[in-house]
């Protein structure tokens, strides 16, 4: 069974999802699943399919965090440090094209959430960066071609 490496605050969110999901949301479908039934024929009753077929989902994200969390390998960046750039670092880097800087903080997939800042280990940036040291230079293969990035800044926060 594979571990899937993540912070505590992506652990933390997880199980947050996992009870509201388990305590608000699975007694909310079944209590509309009930009022459908009252509404006669099942065959026909299209309110009765749909909260079933919401019900299936809800049951399968579950499962999926379920399985999610008991994989989970938390890492809390609070206690690493270095100038080595690892799962956890909050990386600032400048595009060599256009001066442009950016931020990013190397985190796990179930996490990974590009406008807030934060990319996945498995991302081909975050592979690039890991084991780079700042003042290194990193090539990334992007959608739109390569880009060349420098290390400006490599931060445990």
């Amino acid at each position: 069974m594979e571990k899937i490496p993540m912070t505590a605050a992506g652990y933390a969110a997880l199980e947050a999802e996992l009870r509201h999901r388990q305590s608000v949301e699975r007694p909310r479908i079944i209590q509309q699943i009930t009022e459908a039934r009252g509404h006669g024929d099942l065959s026909e009753n299209a309110e009765y399919h749909a909260a079933k077929e919401t019900q299936s989902l809800n049951e399968g994200r579950i499962a999926e965090l379920e399985d999610k969390i008991s994989r989970a390998e938390v890492i809390d960046v609070s206690k690493l440090s270095g100038d080595t750039i690892t799962f956890g670092a909050t990386v600032t880097l400048v595009d060599e094209d256009t001066d442009e800087k950016k931020v990013w903080q190397i985190v796990g997939e179930t996490e990974a959430d590009a406008k807030a800042g934060r990319i996945s280990i498995t991302s081909p940036l975050a592979r690039a960066l890991i084991g780079k040291k700042k003042g290194a230079s990193v090539e990334v293969m992007t959608p739109k071609g390569a880009k060349a990035y420098e290390v400006l800044k490599v931060e445990w926060r």
